[in-house]
């Protein structure tokens, strides 16, 4: 073994290790200059190029990808026009009611055939701008049509073969300033009755119409001579010009006008005025007795009128609330508050059930309303008034309800199905309760989570 005695020294350089003159500045060489002898701008060149194809590459492939996934969906399919027809004016609304198209306009009312999309008649009498339509089949090609125009003003029609009637405008007054506008016509399934809901100036009601069908088929039958006599007379009335002419011409036939058909139909029967419920109060009764004498018929239980809460309780109940959330308040010197009366009411027509209690003396039919449903805003009851009522001169501006359902929470929408069986309620708790009507009793309850606010509920 031999030991070194003295430390370790580096050894000097010898000439082999010396460098070159071409080789002093190594440390800036590309280390692939062994494999790639291309001078440098070139290199960089060649990588910038490199990259824009990567980049390039991996585009078409992600683009590739997302072409495939949209072959995998579903495409909806396309379609075109396969008609059209010309109207007067601008079309506002339109709906379909048989084999017929009646479109809303500009100026009057227009009715089409849907096979051909050929104009039949139209009205123009007084110049109105339609904008809402409703219709319904009575049959033997028979139809009833709600219209309100621009100003609220509802129009009442009825279209025969091929000739367009008013019946009458529903809420037409002589005194302008107390013109009520509509807000929603509502016309049942079968065209039996409709509704209307108005307001004033300061109130807000429901009216309910019956509308007598039966006698409309009868007298339409009648005029039915009288519109075939105007059309001949029309007829022979445009050959005579084109034979006097001394050119030849075509006259090109226009469509019948409503307001020629010199006719008049029975009047629409003005069934029954809803109001919005009032505001609760207190009671004035002094002692319980007198309540009690007060609803002994029955007539005021269950809408919370006559109760024995008396006005000291109600403004001590206000005084407490005040105190503890008046940082809460917006306005914090106010001490009273007053409740608006609603302004807006969702109403159904109903077809027999368990949930109206129509007695066997009444005669119903299945296929017509016998009831109506009606929530106004922020109410908790959901009032039923029977259908059935016998007429009267004078129109009672404020029945009591024959069923009320009150809620938990105020009422936010309502919905009815097609069939008219399943009546569904959502309540501002974002809770939604679907009813059986002819059997009386809900199907099911369900409560949306985190309680969001529910606009609208529909049956699909």
């Amino acid at each position: 073994a031999h030991i070194h005695r003295h430390p370790l020294e580096i050894p000097p350089p010898s000439e082999e290790d010396w460098l070159k003159d071409d080789e002093e500045d190594f440390f800036l060489q590309d280390p692939d200059r062994k494999r790639d002898a291309v001078p440098q701008p070139f290199r960089m060149i060649h990588k910038l190029v490199m990259m824009v194809f990567d980049n390039a590459m991996e585009i078409i492939e992600r683009r590739e990808m997302l072409r495939e996934a949209q072959k995998l969906k579903v495409q909806p399919k396309k379609l075109f026009p396969a008609a059209e027809f010309q109207v007067t004016g601008r079309a506002n609304c339109l709906v379909v009611s048989g084999k017929y198209i009646f479109v809303g306009l500009s100026e009057g009312l227009a009715a089409f055939n849907m096979s051909d999309c050929t104009e039949i008649c139209a009205w123009d009498a007084v110049k109105v701008e339609i904008c809402i339509i409703h219709a319904s089949d009575l049959g033997n090609e028979c139809h009833v049509l709600l219209a309100v125009d621009e100003m609220g003003l509802v129009w009442l029609f009825c279209f025969h073969k091929e000739s367009l009637l008013l019946v009458k405008t529903l809420n037409e007054v002589e005194d302008i300033s107390k013109r009520s506008t509509s807000e929603e016509v509502v016309l049942s399934p079968g065209g039996d009755y409709a509704g209307v809901l108005l307001q004033g100036n300061t109130k807000a009601w429901l009216e309910i119409y019956r509308l007598p069908k039966d006698s409309w088929l009868k007298e339409m039958e009648k005029n039915t001579g009288a519109v075939e006599d105007f059309r001949e007379r029309r007829s022979s009335w445009t050959s005579l010009v084109q034979n006097s002419s001394t050119d030849i011409f075509l006259l090109q036939e226009s469509p019948v006008p409503a307001n020629k058909a010199d006719a008049k139909l029975s009047l629409p029967v003005l069934l029954l005025q809803v109001k919005p419920p009032k505001p609760i109060t207190g009671t004035s009764f002094k002692n319980p007795l007198d309540a009690l004498k007060k609803v002994d018929d029955g007539s005021m239980l269950g809408l919370g009128c006559n109760h024995l809460i008396k006005e000291s309780q109600w403004e001590l109940q206000e005084a407490i609330f005040h105190r503890t959330y008046q940082e809460y308040l917006e306005d914090e010197g106010e001490t009273e508050s007053k409740e608006e009366i609603p302004r807006h009411a969702v109403f159904h027509f109903l077809l027999p059930g368990q949930i109206l209690p129509v007695g066997l003396e009444m005669k119903v039919q299945p296929d017509v309303p016998a009831g109506i449903s009606v929530h106004w805003d922020g109410s908790h009851n959901l009032c039923f008034y029977l259908l059935n009522r016998p007429l009267k001169e004078k129109v009672d501006s404020d029945p009591n309800p024959d069923v009320v359902w009150p809620c938990a929470a105020p009422i936010a929408c309502s919905a009815v199905s097609s069939c008219s069986r399943y009546l569904a309620l959502a309540c501002e708790d974002a809770t939604i309760t679907i009813w059986d009507t002819q059997l009386g009793y809900p199907l099911s309850v369900t409560a949306i989570l985190e309680k969001r606010p529910i606009r609208s509920i529909h049956f699909l």
